[in-house]
């Protein structure tokens, strides 16, 4: 199963630290509109990612909902199909909650930088050291931590969860 080394935080000067993340990239960003469809699932996480141009993933991971660098695995099928899918899911699983985002990605090395504008949250930044026969989870962790430096992520801009969790809390009522 595929893998990776994951942060997520808050940005603190997301404009600011998008010019570092250019200056490190190994080439151009990426722009991309998705939505997430997430479904209530008893292990893991499962969603459905949209993008602007119609295609679509069915994404399953499992992370610890912990700040800092941590480790995921997950599995991706593409579907061209999204719209009978969702309907599919929803039917079956029930829908747990719809995030949307404008993300801007930036590779470097074995790193995919997002810069995300989560609709309802604010600006966000992700990194993801994807794994493999080269790159163990030692070698991803000091990674992260060398572009959190890089970036400027402090560790109390760190985010433990997903979106969906932080969108959830924010709408939870207080009692």
């Amino acid at each position: 199963m595929p893998a990776n080394i994951e942060i997520k935080s808050h940005a603190s000067d997301f404009e600011a630290q998008a010019k570092v993340a250019a200056a490190l990239a190994d080439g151009p960003f990426q722009d991309l509109d998705q939505t997430d469809t997430f479904f209530e699932v008893s292990h893991g996480r499962l969603k459905l990612r949209e993008f602007g141009d119609g295609s679509a993933e069915l994404i399953q991971y499992q992370r610890a909902d912990q700040s800092g660098p941590k480790q995921s695995s997950y599995v991706i099928s593409r579907t061209s199909e999204p719209d009978t899918l969702r309907t599919a899911l929803s039917a079956a699983l029930g829908v747990r909650w719809v995030v949307r985002k404008q993300r801007r990605v930036w590779l470097t090395g074995a790193t995919r930088m997002h810069f995300d504008r989560v609709e309802g949250l604010g600006d966000f930044i992700e990194l993801e050291v994807v794994l493999g026969d080269t790159l163990d989870s030692e070698a991803g962790h000091a990674i992260a931590q060398q572009l959190m430096g890089r970036l400027g992520i402090r560790p109390d801009h760190l985010v433990s969860g997903a979106y969906v969790d932080l969108l959830e809390r924010r709408a939870a009522p207080v009692d």
